[in-house]
């Protein structure tokens, strides 16, 4: 019987900031090609996905750019490379259909998550489409219009 502490995804990092900007399309799961000092230095979540994107280049293999790790402090040996951009492993179906949708004006791939599932680290992609200032606004407005609605619900209970 498998432990179902392993089969469950633990979230190390998040970009809250991509949910706000982006509009996501669609999502995909891949895995990251690390070193030790990064595997480390990520669980101890000294790392930033903010800022980062997905490149896919002519050889159809896909990048993960400007995410940035920490070297990790007790490391012995040299520690690798902050900003180093890391390999990204995708089927080659996944990679041709995102690059064909990257290829059109307006969508990108920004990373959402990073997270531990089954003991080894794995990236959470999504396919989106970035939001003009009039989106964010009705999103806001959305929101505060569905917190007002469960406010008098609330009230009108009691």
């Amino acid at each position: 019987m498998k432990d179902k502490e392993n089969t469950n995804k633990v979230i190390l990092l998040s970009n809250r900031k991509a949910f706000r900007n982006y509009a996501v399309i669609e999502k995909f799961e891949a895995g990251l090609v690390l070193t030790g000092s990064e595997v480390k230095s990520i669980k101890l979540k000294h790392a930033s996905i903010q800022e980062g994107y997905v490149q896919i280049d002519n050889n159809l293999e896909a990048w993960l750019i400007s995410c940035s790790i920490q070297p990790y402090i007790s490391s012995t040996t040299t520690s690798h490379d902050v900003d180093r951009e890391k390999k990204l492993l995708l089927k080659r179906n996944e990679i041709e259909k995102l690059k064909a949708k990257v290829n059109e004006k307006g969508f990108s791939i920004i990373p959402l998550s990073l997270y531990l599932l089954k003991g080894k680290i794995k990236i959470e992609l999504a396919l989106c489409k970035g939001k003009d200032l009039f989106d964010k606004r009705e999103v806001i407005k959305k929101r505060e219009s569905q917190r007002n609605i469960n406010r008098e619900i609330k009230n009108y209970k009691n």
